[in-house]
């Protein structure tokens, strides 16, 4: 086994090469002097600070009171609820993070974020190969999220669906010292504990957290530590050092797995009964085979921003490492499966230690042209992870669950380079942008594990995806844009693991390709209500789809052309007497274009609804002492399989109320939360596990259950 970075080692390198290193833009809410509402500054997209009513892309910005006020901030899916076009399931299952997915990119994941990227003060939360986990996103620290999509992700890489960027705050004066306390159903309770302050040019922010669950669904239970700092320096007047490192330690996570139809319906919190099992017919698989996964992810990343003018210079550099041992619910290997004559297994138990590093580095210059403002990116963008990967037998004699023989036994290398240029030309009421960008990923497998052949091989893919995009100002309160772009989305190296049933690597993998136009248009209404809406097309080629899904194993295959057409709306609106209301609302037309197997042409992709709603009317007092808030979660039914033939995960409608309240004393500040959710113990699918193969698809969402959280902080 290879050495492994380290996050001392890590460190030190970083330290000595500060001066070589650089963050990411920064991005700021506009001041509001009135109360009214005002537009925010935004970098995703164009990579320059720009109000997100000057963008010509779909992009929202979750502001740091919707992550962190009455919410416990363990799960992103807590904030990211009130933004159009992203679906964001909480499965009730720690062990597999949440599903993600973007106009419909993502929801085919078994496991983490897929389809869509994510980032987190300018180091990517995605590796290079996609595959993604929003665990890794410290919410405690967040000062907010920004949300692309559309066109103009494209100009990110290998991925379809969006960006989600996550930017945590700076220290600043005066120094503080915060401790939240957390507690509510099922076992939940969270303890957290922050500091933060600014002396002389260089600011931190240190949090440290821990989270504890029993789960709504039975094993399910979770443990979770999260570690983070940051330090901010200006040596300059005209430069920006960031260092930020961050942890995640989750072990021996519960996995529920899935449930079929009938035992859903039975009870929504129980497992599936493992039928083989004649020592204790009620054991469900879960318990049995207990189905677990502990994960150790360590990284830090450091970047510097040096300005010359109005041109600048920046560089982000990052590394880490990422621990992980699933054990999984089956023993039988696929014992009449054979590559080149040789008879295949791999285990039930996945075991592997991954190391990953990568720089981001480009260059911005500004000029006059043509009588407008003409600002130009070059950049490179480069990442590379190696994972060391073994594969074991899940039982010993006639006991399961535990590390047996050896199965699998491989060193996993996967490398992306991407080159970028992007450019923008703004003059009067008229931006132009356009934007290109070459990917090449590598994935290469060097089998140890020869008793049952050689599986050793390699893959490249690349495309260059281009962008462009114009945006016109009708009135000074009215914009309205449009864009487009080629998608490249090569699959991951978890999606490339099994071929057909479940064993051996899947060199037959295609990436898939597609074409991406979005018009919409942005108004301020009497600068007390903003209006965002949307329409868009993404045709795909060779879509990236689910073959075969059992017991925690997945594999993939190429479909034809899918469809995907929709509609967004984004409204925000304030109100007389301290009350202000949000809508979100998405409608989507996601289909196979193509008819393959026993699809036919128009069946619906699977995991995604045609259609879902957020709503909410909020009031706080002029003080800002107490506030509540009524919420409305909506979705139409998913289909958990691509040929639209079994049950789907009925639509639901949900309620949920929270109350906030603030108080001073000295240097004090107070803060307490109530919050109930499912106000009318509503009994839905909360999300569906794609193409299981045994027919166990749905994951359910809790009933009606409730948060209470207290914070003190003390400002020195």
């Amino acid at each position: 086994m290879q050495h492994r970075f380290r996050l001392n080692t890590i460190a030190s390198l970083f330290v000595a090469g500060s001066a070589t290193l650089a963050p990411h833009a920064y991005a700021a809410e506009v001041a509001d002097p009135g109360g009214q509402l005002m537009d925010t500054v935004v970098i995703s997209g164009s990579r320059i600070a720009h109000p997100s009513q000057e963008v010509p892309a779909s992009i929202d910005v979750v502001d740091s009171a919707r992550i962190q006020d009455g919410q416990i901030r363990v799960n992103a899916s807590e904030a990211l609820a009130a933004v159009p076009g992203l679906v964001v399931q909480n499965r009730q299952n720690y062990a597999q993070d949440l599903q993600i997915s973007s106009r419909g990119f993502g929801a085919r994941s078994a496991f983490g974020v897929r389809g869509v990227k994510l980032i987190s003060d300018g180091i990517p939360a995605s590796m290079p190969d996609g595959q993604g986990q929003a665990a890794t996103f410290n919410l405690d620290t967040a000062e907010r999220i920004e949300v692309l999509r559309g066109p103009f992700s494209a100009i990110y890489g290998n991925h379809s669906g969006g960006v989600i960027q996550l930017f945590s705050k700076d220290g600043q004066n005066p120094p503080s010292v915060e401790l939240n306390v957390t507690g509510g159903s099922y076992g939940t309770n969270k303890v957290d504990l922050s500091a933060q302050g600014q002396a002389g040019a260089i600011g931190y922010v240190l949090d440290a957290s821990r989270f504890r669950t029993d789960g709504f669904r039975d094993h399910s239970a979770a443990t979770r530590e999260q570690a983070f700092g940051k330090i901010t320096v200006k040596p300059t007047a005209d430069s920006k050092l960031t260092i930020v490192a961050n942890s995640l330690h989750q072990g021996n996570t519960q996995d529920p797995l899935g449930a079929t139809w009938a035992t859903f319906a039975r009870d929504p919190r129980a497992g599936e009964i493992d039928a083989t099992d004649t020592q204790n017919p009620k054991r469900t698989l879960a318990e049995r085979y207990n189905t677990r996964k502990s994960i150790d992810h360590q990284q830090i990343g450091a970047t510097f921003e040096q300005s010359f003018g109005e041109d600048r210079l920046h560089v982000t550099a990052y590394g880490g490492n990422r621990d992980v041992i699933q054990y999984q619910a089956f023993t039988k290997f696929l014992q009449n499966q054979t590559i080149n004559g040789v008879l295949t297994h791999s285990g039930g138990v996945v075991d592997f230690q991954r190391e990953f590093y990568g720089i981001d580095t480009n260059w911005l210059h500004v000029n006059q042209l043509a009588g407008g403002k003409l600002s130009t990116t070059i950049g490179i963008n480069y990442g590379r992870s190696s994972d060391d990967r073994a594969g074991y037998e899940n039982f010993i004699g006639n006991t399961f669950g535990v590390k047996g023989k050896l199965r699998r036994d491989e060193q996993d290398v996967v490398s992306s380079l991407d080159p970028y240029i992007q450019t923008e030309w703004q003059s009067g009421p008229w931006l132009f942008s356009a934007g290109l960008r070459y990917s090449k990923m590598k994935v290469s497998v060097n089998d140890h594990f020869l008793s049952n052949g050689n599986d050793s091989g390699s893959l490249e893919f690349s495309h260059t995806t281009p962008v462009l995009g114009l945006l016109y100002k009708l009135t000074p309160n009215v914009n309205v844009y449009a864009s487009a772009a080629r998608g490249f989305e090569a699959p991951t190296l978890n999606e490339l693991f099994y071929s057909g049933t479940g064993s051996g690597f899947n060199f037959n993998l295609k990436p898939a390709t597609s074409t991406n136009v979005e018009a919409g248009v942005k108004a301020r209404i009497n600068n007390n209500t903003h209006l965002n809406a949307a329409v868009f097309q993404i045709k795909t080629n060779d879509e990236l789809v689910v073959d075969s899904s059992s017991g925690g194993r997945t594999s993939y295959r190429n479909a034809g052309k899918t469809l995907r057409q929709g509609m967004e709306v984004s409204l925000d609106s304030s109100l007389p007497y301290g009350f202000t209301t949000k809508v979100a609302l998405t409608s989507l037309h996601a289909v196979y274009d193509d008819a393959f197997n026993s699809v036919r042409k128009g069946s619906r992709l699977p995991g995604v609804p045609s259609a879902n709603l957020f709503a909410e009317l909020a009031w706080k007092d002029t003080l800002d002492h107490v506030g509540a808030a009524l919420e409305s979660v909506a979705s139409n039914k998913v289909y958990a399989e691509d040929s639209n033939s079994e049950k789907p995960a009925p639509g639901y409608t949900v309620f949920n109320a929270r109350i906030n309240a603030k108080q001073s004393l000295g240097n004090w500040r107070f803060k307490e939360f109530a919050r109930l959710n499912n106000l009318f113990d509503k009994t839905y699918v909360g999300s569906v596990i794609v193409g299981d193969s045994n027919k166990r698809y749905y994951e359910a969402a809790p009933g009606r259950n409730w948060l209470l959280g207290v914070s003190a902080q003390y400002t020195f």
